[in-house]
């Protein structure tokens, strides 16, 4: 059975003060962000879906499926939103070396910048695959100009043995203005992704929130 925090705790957040969690408060704003794409099978409808709720989100991609569907990450900085880095080969941290990681890193942060243009004018952003990521490789990350950028609610959708009602109670109990969302463009989350999405996304429209994408040095992160 798997474990893993819907909610992610304060006391971690404070323990990687330097990483991304959530943003303020105060602002009607929230965060929806999709890891592991672009694919074809599932990140033209999540596209379509956020264009039609005017809606504004953060894609981690991994570079290999941007190196194979250039056209999706065209898409998706062109309808407004933001791309950050996945990895070029969806690397767990905790059991790969500092020096290949970082190398993987970079390999897919030539990618996006070759196919997108991306990264100019913006620091870029880092999300570490399963959130697994040593200290000493997020030094090396931080030192390259890289914002590590966390959650603080997980909808769980990668995980087929839950119902769909159960990741959108994950998501709509949980999220609050300034939250920032992991969902997943993936074959594995499709089927809870496609019932959960147009639910939270009715459920952020009717709290009168915007969702908004993550850019660095822009609107809602300083460097």
């Amino acid at each position: 059975m798997k474990t893993y925090l819907v909610q992610t705790p304060k006391f971690i957040q404070r323990m990687f003060p330097k990483r991304v969690w959530a943003f303020p408060f105060s602002e009607k704003q929230v965060y929806l962000t999709f890891d592991d794409g672009p694919i074809p099978e599932v990140t033209p409808w999540v596209l379509d879906l956020l264009k039609k709720h005017q809606a504004k989100a953060t894609f981690f991609c991994i570079g290999d499926n941007i190196r194979k569907y250039p056209e999706l990450s065209r898409r998706i900085i062109a309808e407004g939103h933001a791309i950050g880095n996945h990895t070029f080969h969806h690397l767990n941290g905790w059991k790969t070396k500092p020096r290949n990681y970082i190398e993987n890193v970079l390999k897919a942060e030539a990618e996006i910048e070759n196919q997108t243009s991306s990264f100019i004018g913006h620091t870029p952003i880092f999300r570490p695959p399963y959130g697994k990521l040593t200290s000493q490789q997020a030094k090396l990350l931080q030192e390259k100009g890289y914002k590590i950028i966390m959650w603080d609610v997980l909808s769980a959708d990668f995980d087929m043995d839950i119902s769909e009602e159960k990741c959108f109670d994950n998501v709509s109990k949980s999220i609050r203005p300034g939250s920032i969302i992991v969902f997943h463009d993936s074959l594995k989350a499709k089927n809870n992704l496609r019932y959960t999405l147009p639910k939270v996304l009715d459920f952020i429209s009717d709290k009168r929130w915007k969702c908004v994408p993550i850019l660095i040095g822009d609107h809602n992160i300083q460097d």
